[in-house]
């Protein structure tokens, strides 16, 4: 097992996901992989392992994976002021960039086409083949759990949907406690301070049930907009499974009908989403700053950023201290093996769709990316700096 680090200050925290907010392109696959090299191999925080079952946990929750991952690490580094320090350093840099962007949405063209975008595109190419290639070769030690790997990305391949994430590493877990449930033992309950937290955790997701079914109710009666578009993005981060382009349909059933924001205007902030850090789902900033452009855009994009992520929050807390009392079961370690080896498997076939066909179109795509990988694996070069010079090299690529 790999050596952890000591405990982190909250100043840490907060300047390491500043960092990654900052630098990390390419949506949630992406970051798993800007995730694993920061936090897993450089900083050591936390080992393969628990990385990899905290992704689990993610994976089986509603709302931006990614986001929640960050959440649980935090927690895991600091307590819940470490968990926000973390969420909102990672968030704050796309949200403030996308509420910028909306005051100038009429005048900014399409930045789909952009050569830098192209060369981002790349870089989280390389990114995740990464993430692929070290999880894979420590998680996947063996014949039964490649397998396990290469039939969860073939199933995700073939059948494309949020559900069927869910329903791979549900199938992985009970795979891997059937073919290990002999090789493994109890071990001792984890007796870290979030552990020990389980009353605590249990009101955090019934007050999340409650504001669920409460908050439609409230905002019929009051009449109130404000109550309203929070209700609506609020569900929008409790309902959606597989994060990122998943709760984009939803959003835009939620903001366009009522009359809040017209399609044009939903699709030029869904391009300038993809082209900053950070998670997609700061969208809910510019779509906050748009709706509430005639009065407080500002604070209408804040608003709105926290409907969207407070039951992410809300979930991952609560169900985290669970988490690490069940993870020390002898048949949830054996469940977790299958279930690991099922992550690698979906973050395969993420690598494939949407990050090569999203990003390879020629094969200079293809010498850019392998040259991106070979500077993030054999010369150790750090993930911004590869987002850099990708970037730059997009706009001679496109």
């Amino acid at each position: 097992m790999t050596d952890r680090a000591p405990p982190s200050s909250l100043a840490e925290i907060a300047a390491v996901f500043l960092k990654l907010g900052l630098t990390s392109f390419g949506g949630p696959v992406a970051h798993l992989g800007y995730f694993h090299a920061e936090l897993v191999r450089r900083r050591r925080w936390l080992d393969e392992a628990d990385y990899v079952d905290l992704v689990a946990l993610c994976n089986f929750l509603p709302g931006p994976a990614s986001s929640q991952l960050v959440f649980a690490i935090g927690m895991r580094r600091g307590g819940l002021l470490g968990a926000f320090a973390a969420s909102l350093c990672f968030t704050l840099p796309s949200a403030i960039l996308l509420i910028l962007f909306a005051f100038g949405v009429a005048k900014v063209g399409d930045l789909r086409a952009a050569g830098w975008l192209h060369g981002l595109k790349l870089a989280a190419v390389a990114v995740v083949a990464q993430a692929v290639w070290n999880l894979g070769r420590k998680l996947c030690p063996d014949r039964a759990r490649i397998t396990l790997a290469l039939v969860a990305a073939a199933a995700v391949l073939i059948l494309p949907n949020a559900a069927i994430q869910v329903a791979v590493i549900a199938g992985g877990a009970l795979a891997g406690w059937w073919i290990y449930r002999r090789d493994v033992r109890t071990t001792a309950e984890a007796t870290t301070g979030i552990a020990r937290h389980h009353a605590w955790a249990a009101a955090t997701l019934a007050t999340f049930l409650v504001l669920l079914f409460l908050l439609p109710a409230v905002a019929v009666q009051t009449h109130s907009q404000p109550l309203a578009v929070f209700d609506s993005f609020y569900r929008a981060g409790s309902l959606v499974f597989g994060g990122g382009h998943v709760v984009l349909p939803l959003l835009r059933a939620e903001v366009v009908p009522p009359g809040w924001i017209t399609d044009d205007a939903f699709l030029a902030g869904y391009g300038a989403a993809q082209a900053v850090p950070g998670p997609l789902f700061t969208f809910s900033a510019y779509l906050g700053a748009v709706i509430f452009s005639d009065a407080h855009p500002w604070l209408g994009g804040f608003w709105c950023l926290l409907g969207i992520f407070l039951p992410a929050w809300m979930l991952i807390g609560g169900a985290l201290p669970f988490w690490h009392l069940l993870r020390s079961k002898a048949w949830t370690q054996a469940g977790l093996r299958g279930a690991n080896a099922a992550v690698v498997g979906v973050l395969l076939a993420a690598l494939y769709n949407p990050v090569w066909l999203q990003g390879v179109h020629h094969a200079r795509d293809v010498a850019a990316a392998f040259a991106a990988f070979a500077l993030l694996e054999i010369w150790r070069a750090p993930p911004w700096l590869v987002v850099v010079l990708a970037a730059m090299a997009g706009q001679w690529l496109l």
